[in-house]
């Protein structure tokens, strides 16, 4: 036994993990809850009796944290350093830590919400903790928030508490654009390498560009790994296989520049969510760490097999041009993923090369030269294999995006409308005016031919009786 743990770390099935962490709130233990399908009503009452206490629920799915250079969960290896992040996105958390470390920079803490977290129903409880200890915490200069798309009026209560704090907070809320780029001692990111990097800029020097920043090079640069080209004429769509569900929400606001729509089993609008999760349709961007894919089997960032299969099955179809791949490396992760995937990704493009047809796979490697993977023995096993990767998500969502748009504008979007006769439009204007007597006066005023029509409503006006006359009028 360890009685002075301060930590308790609970990863049990969840409809068994609100029972554990109680225990470990009445010890008087901060809680990292891993655990997914926990009922939100228990995430509530776990949150406000942890609030209570002054401890800390991480979660539930919660996936990472970083306390003083440990890592809880799926963690990256950074170094030490001034900057603290609280965040309810977890691969969002890895991925602007990482950034900050491939920089030069540290990290203090990096504290887990949660994904329901920044909702109306749970309230923000554990942001709001996170916030003001990190205010408080002397060895924290800079604060960064990120965050899956929060409800409206938690993230400008939460924008309200970062206010107060004595430092700069840097804030990216994902698919919430700011009106401007500053605020008082708030600063609005663009993305998880612009939080990154406007961290660094905060606590040190201005930082050189992130790798693949800048102007973005071509595909064919040595490094990036082989530009696609070659395309069959029926190739125009992207299917997007993510484990990390905040690089996913990225990738959908990022491709909103470049595709019409984009469907996904976790969408930034509800308008998109594709109806069977299992099948993709046109552009499609699948989380397959979302709940509906977790029960019962390990984290994707764990057991690459349901998204290898799912790599083949995308791969077969002979509308697909892009594929594209997040591998999330750290602490918890599968200790070689690239071993397991770089053969996949070759099968599916000799696959697709047999069929006549060429398939671009696009990846992004989330992790530091730290992790026991290794960033660069990753990058370059991909790459070998024929993906074109890059550690910047954004880098490769732009790249993506540009190789759709050029290949779908071949297709352009259909107009079922009646064409103007624009011959109506160049002769003298003549017009009927029905309603506003003066408008008619108006243009009689510029010499334009009008008349006044004095209208009354039909049917003494009553609405139904309107209805079925206009109803027996047909078009």
């Amino acid at each position: 036994m360890l009685p002075d743990a301060a930590w308790v770390l609970v990863s049990v099935a969840g409809r068994y993990a609100a029972v554990v962490a109680r225990n470990a709130l009445r010890l008087g233990k901060h809680v990292f809850l891993f655990s997914d399908n926990v009922p939100v009503e228990e995430e509530i009452q776990l949150k406000a009796m942890a609030a209570a206490k002054g401890l800390l629920v991480m979660g539930p799915d919660c996936g990472t944290a970083l306390i003083r250079g440990i890592g809880l969960g799926f963690a990256n290896k950074v170094r030490l350093g001034p900057i603290g992040v609280v965040a309810a996105a977890g691969t969002g958390l890895q991925q602007v830590t990482a950034r900050i470390h491939q920089l030069g920079g540290g990290v203090s803490y990096g504290i887990g919400a949660g994904g329901r977290d920044l909702t109306e129903k749970v309230g923000a409880v554990t942001f709001r903790q996170g916030i003001d200890l990190l205010a408080r915490d002397p060895e924290t200069s800079v604060i960064v928030l990120v965050s899956k798309p929060p409800a409206p009026k938690v993230a400008e209560e939460m924008l309200q508490v970062a206010r107060s704090a004595p430092k700069p907070v840097v804030v990216n809320f994902i698919g919430r654009p700011a009106s401007t780029w500053q605020m008082d001692n708030l600063y609005f990111a663009t993305g998880l390498d612009d939080a990154a990097r406007l961290a660094m800029e905060l606590t040190s020097p201005p930082a050189p560009p992130l790798p693949g920043e800048g102007s973005i090079p071509p595909p064919s640069l040595a490094g990036k790994g082989v530009g696609g080209s070659g395309f069959a004429p029926t190739q125009r769509y992207l299917r997007g296989l993510f484990s990390g569900g905040t690089l996913a929400y990225e990738a959908q606001y990022l491709l909103q520049g470049y595709l019409p729509k984009v469907w996904a089993n976790a969408p930034l609008n509800k308008a998109d969510r594709i109806p069977n999760s299992l099948v993709s349709q046109e552009h499609t961007i699948i989380d397959l760490g979302e709940d509906e894919f977790t029960v019962g089997r390990l984290h994707p960032m764990m057991d690459n097999e349901l998204r290898i299969r799912r790599l083949m099955q995308e791969a077969a179809d002979p509308e697909v041009a892009v594929i594209m791949l997040d591998v999330v490396i750290g602490y918890g992760s599968h200790p070689n993923p690239a071993s397991e995937l770089a053969p996949a990704i070759a099968k599916a493009k000799a696959t697709a090369a047999a069929a006549g047809r060429y398939l671009e796979v696009v990846a992004v490697v989330t992790g530091t030269d730290e992790d026991p993977q290794n960033l660069v023995s990753q990058i370059e096993q991909l790459r070998a294999a024929g993906a074109w990767v890059d550690a910047s998500n954004e880098t490769v969502v732009r790249y993506a995006g540009r190789l759709l748009r050029a290949l779908n504008s071949q297709y352009p979007i259909p107009n079922t409308q009646q064409p103007v006769d624009l011959a109506t439009l160049q002769r003298p204007l003549s017009a009927i005016n029905v309603g506003l007597e003066s408008f008619a006066e108006n243009l009689i005023a510029q010499g334009v031919p009008a008349i006044q029509v004095d209208w009354r409503p039909p049917a003494g006006g009553n609405e139904k009786l309107m209805m079925i006359l206009e109803r027996m009028k047909g078009n």
